[in-house]
């Protein structure tokens, strides 16, 4: 039977965040970074957890169950009185036969299961003990707890900054919210807490100097790990870390991420894939061995197979793109784009909703929507497929070794046959059977001698224009000479007595 639990706090209003969205639920590599702090206490080996929400809690809560399922139970904090009160709304959901209870914040999204091993590790190995305290030292340990220690090292109490005395202010090692409480013992102490500090909150800090006569486990850990989140400032610096070390996991297993990439958490690679610069892959995207995934490309959702390339500045979201693909540059795959294996999507090709087969074909400016495209078909640049009418949407079938020429527009819903040949310029509003030619365009007409006869209307034209043009400068001209006249004259009348100067 497992005998670790935890308790999260994430009932806060998070007001430095400036945003109506609760604080714990601001996302740094695709990842709400309450999910993180989750995902620690379950590797570190907590049975279940217990969320405590406040603020936005139906947001929170539906995360969490849509996350997590059973294995999060929700305690609600209905008044913000402080931590040792959102750790006493936990209570009745801990499991009785819980031994340890890990005591989180949903705020510390770098948080990593190692240090929470090491934590229970360490206040296994000191029997009897009612508390394990995380503490790290700080050049600047404004805003933080201070832990203040006797003569001989151990703690006595951890001091909230603002009730510190200013020989507790200088005191460097601080209290980053990271506990392993013994379960009897939290039971015991919440009630007991006090409001008696300069806040009138219950602070969940003061069990530390009530749990000092029973023993104390303390381990030491770098701050990075345990910076809490009260901005976007401080967001984005997390965010950074986070995509470090996402990088660098996924480094250690074989795959090539350049420096500028961006990988969310939720991102599968494999060996032998590139990453180039300035990659942004978001949401369940899997990218497999030796793909690669050049210059600029963002993917959401979509899955790159075997050998397969995409070229610089494409855009991917919920598509798949086959062994030995290739798409770009520039190229657009919208949600529900299958391309099969040796499939080219050029560049400014546009697809949605449409399947391509094996070597089929699209190499530039093309708009390829609800279709099924069949193998080695050859779509030719400038082609559109005209699937909605402004009520519905229509699909465009086209059979293998299919050949449409440039500058055509298919008309759904059509089907054209297994080796049909659509002109250039054609549009298409019917069926093509197997193997037909369909031609849809004017006739074109040669005029002998016209184009010299053309040419000499079009400059004589030209030539017209230009001297209307002229004649009413010049008019322009004289109306403005005259009108300067006039105004001289104006100003003469009315300073002719005026002496001159000598």
């Amino acid at each position: 039977m497992n005998e670790l639990t935890a308790i999260i706090l994430a009932a806060g209003q998070g007001k430095r965040m400036k945003s109506m969205l609760p604080k714990v639920l601001h996302t740094l590599a695709g990842l709400p970074m309450i999910h993180y702090v989750v995902e620690a206490a379950a590797a570190a080996g907590a049975r279940d957890v217990v969320v405590v929400v406040g603020h936005g809690r139906e947001a929170v809560s539906a995360y969490l169950h849509h996350a997590f399922g059973d294995y999060v139970r929700i305690a609600v904090q209905e008044e913000q009185l402080g931590t040792g009160h959102a750790a006493r709304c936990a209570l009745p959901l801990l499991p009785s036969e819980a031994r340890g209870v890990f005591l989180l914040y949903g705020d510390t999204p770098l948080i990593d299961a190692s240090l929470l091993h090491r934590l229970a590790e360490t206040w296994r190995r000191q029997p009897g003990a009612a508390l394990g305290l995380v503490t790290c030292f700080l050049e600047d340990p404004t805003g933080y707890g201070r832990v203040i220690r006797d003569e001989e090292g151990r703690v006595l109490r951890i001091r909230e900054q603002r009730d510190c005395s200013a020989e507790e202010a200088a005191v460097r090692e601080v209290n980053p919210g990271v506990y392993l409480f013994d379960a009897e013992f939290l039971r015991e102490t919440l009630p007991e807490l006090r409001a008696q500090n300069a806040q009138g909150e219950f602070y969940l800090t003061d069990t530390v100097e009530m749990a000092a006569p029973r023993g104390m486990a303390t381990v030491s850990s770098s701050a990075d790990q345990l910076r809490g989140i009260n901005d976007r400032a401080q967001l984005e610096e997390a965010e950074e870390e986070m995509f470090r070390r996402i990088a660098a996991r996924w480094r250690r297993e074989g795959a090539t991420i350049r420096g500028s990439a961006r990988v969310d958490a939720t991102v599968t690679l494999a060996e032998d894939c590139i990453i180039e610069h300035g990659v942004v892959l978001r949401g369940k995207t899997r990218i497999a061995r030796g793909a690669r995934i050049d210059v600029g490309a963002v993917l959401e959702d979509s899955e790159v197979d075997e050998r397969a390339v995409v070229k610089p500045y494409s855009v991917l979201i919920r598509s798949k793109v086959g062994p030995g693909a290739q798409v770009g540059p520039m190229a657009h795959l919208r949600p529900g784009s299958i391309l099969g294996e040796d499939v080219h999507v050029g560049n400014f090709v546009e697809t949605k909703n449409t399947v391509m087969h094996r070597e089929a074909k699209a190499n530039h400016l093309a708009y390829l929507g609800d279709s099924e495209i069949g193998e080695a078909s050859n779509i030719g640049a400038g082609t559109i497929f005209c699937n909605y009418d402004g009520y519905q949407k229509h699909k465009t079938t086209i059979g293998a070794r299919v050949f449409v020429g440039s500058d055509s527009q298919i008309v759904a819903p059509v089907t054209l046959g297994d080796g049909a040949y659509i002109a250039t310029g054609t549009t298409v509003t019917r069926d093509v059977p197997p193997d037909a030619l369909a031609i849809g365009r004017t006739p074109q007409q040669n005029k002998e001698g016209y184009a010299v006869r053309l040419r000499e209307r079009l400059k004589a034209q030209a030539e017209t224009a230009k001297a209307k043009l002229g004649l009413l400068l010049d008019l322009g001209k004289e109306r403005l000479i005259a009108d300067l006249k006039r105004a001289i004259l104006a100003l003469c009348g009315v300073f002719g007595n005026i002496p001159r100067h000598t």
